[in-house]
């Protein structure tokens, strides 16, 4: 059995699950990202499932999605890449409303996600290094060079086009996990993907994985693909992420 309700934590509306009946006691949390042009509500079953298995899981809604959307969907479409960011800044104003209802068991906090999500997840990683244990599906750490292909905030045909493209994706050469193996190497570190994917390339997640295993920093990587699989989330997954957390946190 389980406890699942809508909160607001530092300002943002997020789905909570715990078991039944340890609402109020200190517990392994995995903060969980959901995908773009998503919601925390779709994504929910991680919270279910994970729940079910002893954490608490906090689902916030990311800026212009859930609760936060305000009804522009082309403005959200060029804004894939500061949604992302703002995701990660806005980690240790959550993880401070955790900490503050006394709601993390100790050290043990954990982020994870999917899709937009899990690119959340990596970068959050290589940012705060005090997170436990993270879990990426269907992402990528590659920000900097996915960003004019995957969701460009805008169509670059000229020079002056190209520059202010540059200008505006610029700021992710701060938060690419690509540019920090070690951190990534430091924790374990869940990478899973359909190798099907239509949205995501599954070679984004196998180039890390390849790069983490050619810098010999592979000891705490969990690497998992099924063939087949589309940009979406399989029972195989889902098993396999409360399986690693299991083990990881």
């Amino acid at each position: 059995m389980i406890e699942l309700t809508t909160e607001s934590l530092a300002g943002i509306e997020c789905i909570h699950a715990a078991p039944a009946g340890q609402r109020q006691t200190p517990l392994p949390v995995v903060l969980f990202y959901h995908g773009f042009t998503s919601s925390k509500e779709v994504y929910s079953y991680f919270a279910v499932a994970l729940a079910q298995a002893g954490f608490r899981v906090i689902m916030p809604d990311a800026d212009m999605h859930g609760a936060r959307y305000q009804g522009d969907s082309a403005l959200r479409m060029t804004r894939f890449w500061e949604i992302l960011r703002q995701n990660i800044d806005e980690l240790p104003q959550l993880e401070a409303a955790l900490r503050g209802n006394s709601w993390i068991a100790g050290q043990r906090f954990a982020v994870a996600g999917a899709s937009m999500g899990g690119m959340t997840a990596l970068g959050a990683m290589a940012r705060y290094p005090h997170i436990q244990s993270v879990g990426c599906l269907m992402g990528s750490g590659y920000f900097r060079q996915l960003s004019e292909q995957l969701f460009p905030p805008l169509v670059a045909q000229t020079p002056a086009q190209q520059q202010r493209l540059a200008a505006r994706l610029a700021p992710l050469t701060a938060y690419d996990p690509a540019t920090q193996l070690d951190r990534l190497a430091s924790r374990p570190l869940l990478l899973w993907h359909g190798e099907a994917d239509e949205v995501v390339p599954f070679a984004e997640t196998q180039r890390l994985a390849d790069a983490l295993r050619a810098a010999q920093q592979d000891g705490q990587l969990t690497f998992l693909s099924e063939p087949q699989i589309g940009h979406k989330i399989t029972p195989a997954a889902l098993t396999a992420v409360v399986n690693f957390f299991t083990r990881h946190l």
